[in-house]
């Protein structure tokens, strides 16, 4: 089996790259989906320990957790610590079981792959981007953000450019869903030999 990464700075539109190869028949791995199971699951006692008041009723608050550890680096790295490793146990459980069941090829949705050594984990990477401009404009459109979380996040990330130097496979966003989902279908050839088992929807 294949394992290929998926990743991207905010706002390029990986999410929807990841959809396009799910709805490909490709089995896909949500780190930030694991994320959300985990603060309601493993990860809430060892976030109250490091961050206490930051969970509530079995569950991690992530507007407190966020406040928490956005501005502070080594709190972030403190609950990197927690997190990663928990992610990385979802992941490998995840990929074990489609192995098992004969998959070509899974996909490891992780959006800080080369920020978090992720790239000895999987065969190839595909780095999904957009022009700047885009990218700014589609992550200011989301409810709560402003221009210094925006730039705060960027901090925290592999500049795009050199994501696509390290990258196997690049997907544009900028232009239509067709042509982005066109991009994935001819990557999945690429790697499996065959033709999507559920061509895009």
């Amino acid at each position: 089996m294949i394992v290929l990464g998926l990743t991207g700075s905010i706002g390029m539109g990986k999410s929807t790259a990841a959809k396009m190869f799910a709805d490909a028949g490709v089995p896909v791995h949500d780190s930030d989906e694991a994320v959300h199971r985990l603060y309601a699951g493993a990860a809430v006692p060892l976030v109250e320990n490091a961050f206490p008041g930051t969970t509530h009723g079995g569950s991690v608050d992530r507007a407190l957790l966020g406040q928490r550890v956005l501005a502070d680096p080594a709190a972030l790295k403190t609950l990197e610590g927690i997190v990663h490793p928990l992610v990385r146990a979802d992941a490998d459980a995840f990929l074990a079981r489609h192995r098992s069941a004969g998959a070509p090829l899974a996909v490891l949705d992780i959006p800080l792959l080369f920020e978090t050594g992720g790239r000895d984990r999987v065969d190839k990477v595909v780095v999904v981007t957009a022009p700047a401009d885009i990218q700014r404009a589609r992550v200011l459109a989301r409810p709560g953000m402003t221009e210094e979380k925006f730039e705060a996040i960027l901090r925290r990330q592999v500049p795009d450019a050199e994501k696509r130097r390290l990258a196997d496979f690049i997907v544009d966003t900028e232009h239509s869903f067709d042509a982005t989902r066109t991009a994935i279908q001819a990557i999945i050839r690429e790697l499996t030999g065959d033709k999507p088992s559920r061509p895009g929807r």
